[in-house]
């Protein structure tokens, strides 16, 4: 359990990364929270307590979530002058934010109870990354596992065009196109065709409900207008969209899956972005022995393989990493920016490190 004083401090942590992904207003709102926090109100009492560990727990970005839904309601007009930029002075933003937690507390109570759900579409790029690397060693077909899909917007990874570094992959009439900026070596120009894409969520976002949507929007920081923009082109597609989503657990579900026959010459991967932080250690653990069980079954006719999207907070950065069975262990293919707005690729030999999540891993969302 971390004390009152590892709390705040978690606010610190979240300020770094807020300013070095260049959110000015979100920092702002960050910085002086602390100072309009207290125990005269539950949301308080409930952050200077935290049991667990604030910065992986997001706990700063729950409550910055609630603050912004707030803003976007129009329910605090003072709250809303700082969220526009009108009010920059510390000492003021902490004041209106004291009066906001006092006022709003039963309604901001509630956003510490689960971690953010941005379901970042622009994450897909660094996953589709992974993805061409995948198809270089096996071929183009392939059936998607995703865990922690949230609200089955990346599980339309199928229906979206990418342009990687000038390599193009996608439908040619797509429903969103993404083109990130590409830094460094391009990613094999090979093609891509997935046929199956399925997922699970322990509390899945159900975007029918406009209640969903607006919380998911809300994990937006206020100076993202392009993935506010994107977001809503994605929402929209998703209600008119069936996806393959299911609540349950990560670690069950994908030793089920992974039980499952697989088809000759389909290669079965297992994706996931920003979300192994969040799964106990146990599921972690109980996920990885299923993939190298599964790993040890693969065969050049039914291969597997692993993409992921990760947090590495010691180097300050995303990474895509890849791992296939039968064929290289876990490779570093490209950096990435959290929601997708740049992809580097790197160049051979690949750093060929696990993928290692530390105490406090969480960056930014």
């Amino acid at each position: 359990m971390a004390s009152e004083a590892e709390n705040l401090k978690s606010f610190e942590v979240q300020s770094f990364y807020c300013r070095a992904m260049d959110a000015p207003i979100t920092t702002r709102i960050v910085d002086a929270l602390p100072a309009a926090i207290g125990r005269d109100t539950a949301t308080g009492r409930r952050v200077l307590d935290w049991p667990g560990e604030p910065v992986a727990d997001a706990l700063v970005l729950r409550l910055v979530g609630g603050l912004h839904a707030l803003h976007r309601a129009g329910a605090d007009p003072r709250l809303s002058e700082i969220f526009t930029g009108q009010v920059t002075d510390p000492e003021r933003i902490s004041t209106i934010l004291r009066d906001t937690l006092a006022e709003h507390d039963a309604a901001l109570l509630p956003w510490l109870d689960g971690p953010p759900q941005t379901n970042e579409v622009g994450r897909s790029a660094g996953l589709m990354t992974g993805l061409l690397h995948v198809a270089a060693h096996f071929g183009a077909r392939m059936e998607l596992l995703e865990i922690g899909s949230s609200a089955g917007l990346n599980l339309m990874i199928d229906r979206y065009r990418f342009d990687l570094g000038g390599v193009e992959v996608g439908p040619l009439d797509p429903a969103l196109a993404l083109k990130p900026i590409w830094r460094g070596a391009p990613p094999p120009a090979v093609s891509v065709a997935i046929e199956r894409v399925r997922g699970v969520d322990i509390a899945p976002v159900d975007l029918r409900d406009d209640a969903h949507a607006r919380r998911l929007q809300a994990y937006v920081w206020i100076e993202a207008v392009e993935r506010q923009e994107r977001l809503s082109r994605a929402i929209a597609l998703r209600r008119a969209s069936m996806v393959d989503l299911v609540q349950g657990d990560a670690a069950d579900w994908v030793e089920a899956r992974l039980a499952e026959p697989q088809p000759a010459g389909v290669t079965r991967v297992l994706m996931h972005s920003v979300v192994w932080q969040y799964l106990p250690p146990e599921g972690r653990s109980r996920i990885r022995d299923a993939m190298a069980a599964a790993g040890t079954r693969a065969s050049a006719e039914r291969p597997l393989a692993w993409v992921m999207m990760e947090p590495n907070r010691d180097l300050h950065r995303h990474e895509v990493r890849v791992q296939c069975w039968p064929g290289t262990p876990m490779e570093l293919v490209a950096l990435t920016h959290a929601h997708g707005a740049w992809v580097e690729g790197l160049s051979p030999p690949y750093e060929t490190r696990d993928y290692v999540m530390r105490r406090g891993a969480y960056e930014a969302d």
